[in-house]
C-alpha cells in the first residue's frame, strides 16, 4: 500500500487560478460550504499534497485534483460518449458502401449531432457492445495506443461444452498465426452441452482477436458483446443508444492513460 500524501501546500500555480472550493462545487460534488468542510476534514489532495488549507486556488485544466483519492476530472471541453454499438453497425462514422455506421446512431443530445466525433478503437461489424466515441483527439490516443494497456471485457457466446481443461489452456495463453496471446482474465459464466459463455478480459488490439481465440480452441463464436473498457462498463446502457462518461469514469480513465 503506497504511503498517504502529507499535509502541505501544493506549489503555487501561475496566474489566479480558481479557489478550489470553487472547483469541487463546480464538479457536482458539494456545496461551497461542504467542499470547505472536505478540505478541512483531509481528503483532497491537488497534485499528489493532501490540501487542509481553505482558500488555496488551483488551475483545474492542469492540476490533479483528488477527494477521496477519486480523480476529479478537469471541466469538460470535449465529448467523451460510450455507445452500445448494434451488431452489423460498421466502426466508422461514414462508409462508401452505403452501410449502417456509428455516424447513423440518433443520439438524445441535439449537441452531440453537431460535434466532430470520432471512434476510439473499432469493434468487428458481427461484434456488439461497448465503444467510445469522443472529439479529443490525445485521449483518443492514448486509450488506442498498446502501450497504456487498457483492458477490455468480451463477453463470447461459443459453441460446445467448454470444459476445465480448455479453460485453463485459454487462460495461460494461445499461440495464434500473428504471434501470442495471453487474457488477463478469463471467466466462465455458464456452460450446456451445446454452448457455453465466457468472459474474456485482455488488452490486446489485435483484429478479431477473441473470434481468433476461440476458433483456436475448437470453440467458434456465436455471439460476442464487448462489455467493458477500463472501468466503464456497458451497463443497462440500450443497443442502439448513447451516455455520456460519468465524471468517476472520466477521472478513471485520464489516471489509466496517463492525462
Amino acid at each position: 500500500m503506497s504511503p498517504e500524501p502529507e499535509a502541505t501546500t501544493p506549489e503555487p500555480v501561475e496566474g489566479e487560478g480558481i479557489r478550489l472550493q470553487k472547483v469541487l462545487a463546480n464538479a457536482g460534488l458539494a456545496s461551497r460550504r461542504h467542499a470547505e468542510i472536505m478540505i478541512a476534514d483531509g481528503r483532497v489532495e491537488v497534485n499528489g499534497a493532501l490540501v487542509t488549507e481553505q482558500g488555496i486556488r488551483v488551475h483545474p485544466e492542469r492540476d490533479t485534483i483528488r477527494v477521496d483519492g477519486m480523480r476529479i476530472p478537469p471541466p469538460r471541453r470535449n465529448a467523451y460518449l460510450v455507445v452500445n454499438k448494434p451488431r452489423g453497425v460498421v466502426s466508422t462514422m461514414e462508409d462508401p458502401e452505403g452501410r449502417p455506421t456509428l455516424g447513423d446512431i440518433e443520439f438524445d443530445k441535439q449537441a452531440w449531432k453537431q460535434l466532430r466525433l470520432f471512434h476510439i478503437g473499432r469493434l468487428d461489424t458481427d461484434t456488439e457492445g461497448l465503444i467510445l466515441l469522443t472529439n479529443d483527439g490525445e485521449f483518443a490516443h492514448r486509450m488506442a495506443h498498446p502501450s497504456y494497456k487498457v483492458p477490455k471485457t468480451y463477453l463470447a457466446e461459443v459453441e460446445g461444452f467448454l470444459d476445465n481443461k480448455t479453460l485453463r489452456r485459454l487462460e495461460k495463453g494461445l499461440r495464434l498465426d500473428d504471434g501470442p496471446v495471453k487474457p488477463d482474465k478469463v471467466k466462465l459464466v455458464m456452460r450446456s452441452e451445446k454452448r457455453s459463455l465466457v468472459e474474456v478480459t485482455l488488452h490486446e488490439g489485435r483484429n478479431r482477436i477473441v473470434r481468433r481465440m476461440m476458433d483456436s480452441i475448437a470453440h467458434p463464436v456465436r455471439k460476442l458483446s464487448r462489455t467493458a473498457i477500463g472501468p466503464v462498463r456497458l451497463g443497462q446502457l440500450p443497443i442502439g443508444e448513447a451516455r455520456e462518461l460519468t465524471r468517476d469514469e472520466l477521472g478513471a480513465l485520464l489516471d489509466l492513460v496517463k492525462m
